[in-house]
């Protein structure tokens, strides 16, 4: 399976009685973003609070402090000492959880929708009365860590690929895991913590989003009680980050237990934002998903099943981030078969794409597809709210998501075309090769597969 980016976001289709609900804005005095989209299919609702900061803020020697953060966040307030805030909603009947990424923090309740006051009081009393006790950090610091040893340095994959990204990034701050390094989380100290939690976890540095059966001016009036007396904080500006041109191939070899030889690489690319043209993002979406959209895309019809040189194979790219980011290709060898071979079969692949044009009929078959996976996802209203928060806080309009369609329906051959040849060329690529060692009979790790970032 292929590897998926972090922050890489689910969009909305724009199909008629899907999802069409109506989207209302609001901005509170201190500065709380409020959006809320109307779905009225069942009598539920999610409420997410958005921030923005995650491992792409923070500086040299704190790395993985969003995510530790994270978990601190349901360690207890004044009011609230540790555990009750999950005990609360599961009282309720609801769901609870958070994640972090490379551009955000984010933390969510589904519920009844006659409960989500319940929510409001609870996050709007964690934004600002953390309580950040010693003993919890040093609890929650050692989960975090094994946490890593599970997720990075015992799979094989994911090590390998954090390394991919600690070296194509030569400025950008995406070099560093998500995670974190294990230095940074050995050496941190519960006052970190609290200087992120001060400098960032603030209303105006926030989007509240809530979706589904509920009433606009009802949710604004909560917000208002819940959040509005919260005071806004003086918030960073953040320096513009610009990758340097990168001049040639980057390759690097990674040795470590695992039953297979694996090989991921990355083509710098643009994402929304910081498109030369505004639609080379999509046009490299249709690409990522010619590549790898199903059985019957191009790495599976022709290298998995076809030449059966790779057991697995896949493709990846996201347009929606704070910072441009990468398209990825990654893959197994299939038995009898080495990863010479391997990445040979999967350049090659990406060669045909610069050299002939995408018929319209396949480009037809794999736009039904892309279009099928995003309806299909929005019968959860947790991914419409995951589609609005996203956007919203890597700088970008929540209204994009009714272009989506729009915008993957005009891509042509020659877009796709152009794209590859501007973008997917060997200078702008960084290969990571995992060369296996041999297996601890007492340590049995993850199987080759994809990563997923943290939560």
């Amino acid at each position: 399976m292929m590897i998926r980016v972090f922050g890489a976001m689910l969009f909305l289709v724009a199909l008629p009685g899907l999802a069409k609900g109506p989207v209302h804005e609001f901005l509170l005095d201190n500065g709380l973003k409020v959006i809320v989209k109307e779905d009225r299919r069942a009598p539920i609702v999610v409420s997410q609070v958005w921030y923005k900061v995650g491992s792409s803020y923070e500086p040299a020697g704190a790395t993985g402090v969003s995510h530790v953060l994270e978990h601190m966040m349901f360690k207890g307030t004044r009011d609230h000492p540790p555990g009750e805030f999950s005990k609360i909603i599961a009282a309720n009947g609801g769901r609870e959880n958070a994640f972090t990424g490379r551009d955000y923090t984010a933390y969510f309740q589904t519920l009844s929708r006659d409960r989500l006051e319940i929510s409001f009081e609870l996050e709007a009393d964690r934004m600002r009365n953390l309580t950040l006790g010693q003993k919890e950090f040093e609890k929650e610091i050692e989960v975090v860590k094994e946490e890593r040893r599970l997720r990075t340095e015992d799979k094989p994959t994911s090590l390998t690929y954090e390394q991919l990204s600690a070296v194509a990034y030569r400025n950008l701050p995406y070099a560093n895991p998500v995670i974190g390094w294990m230095s940074d989380l050995e050496n941190m100290t519960v006052e970190d913590l609290q200087h992120w939690y001060s400098l960032w976890y603030a209303p105006n540095n926030a989007t509240l989003v809530v979706v589904g059966d509920v009433d606009p001016q009802e949710v604004l009036e909560l917000a208002k009680r819940h959040f509005g007396p919260l005071k806004p904080e003086k918030i960073p500006s953040q320096k513009p980050r610009v990758e340097p041109p990168q001049r040639g191939e980057t390759r690097v070899t990674v040795r470590a237990p695992a039953k297979e030889p694996y090989v991921v690489f990355g083509y710098k690319t643009p994402v929304l934002a910081q498109a030369q043209a505004e639609w080379e993002p999509y046009a490299l979406e249709m690409l990522s998903s010619i590549l790898d959209g199903g059985s019957s895309a191009r790495f599976t019809r022709s290298l998995v099943r076809g030449e059966e040189i790779a057991a697995s194979a896949g493709a990846s790219y996201s347009a929606f981030s704070r910072l441009p980011g990468m398209l990825l290709v990654d893959g197994s060898p299939a038995p009898g078969r080495d990863i010479g071979q391997l990445e040979r079969a999967l350049r090659a692949q990406i060669e045909l794409l610069k050299n002939e044009p995408v018929s319209e009929q396949e480009l037809d078959r794999v736009r039904a597809q892309v279009i099928a996976s995003k309806t299909y996802e929005l019968d959860s209203v947790f991914y419409q709210a995951m589609q609005i928060g996203t956007l919203e806080t890597i700088g970008l309009d929540w209204r994009l998501t009714d272009e989506y369609v729009e915008r993957i329906g005009q891509v042509t051959p020659d877009q796709v075309r152009q794209v590859a040849q501007k973008y997917l060329k060997d200078d702008y690529l960084t290969v990571a090769v995992l060369e296996p060692l041999p297996l601890e009979n007492d340590k049995p790790l993850a199987a080759v597969g994809g990563h997923n970032g943290i939560h």
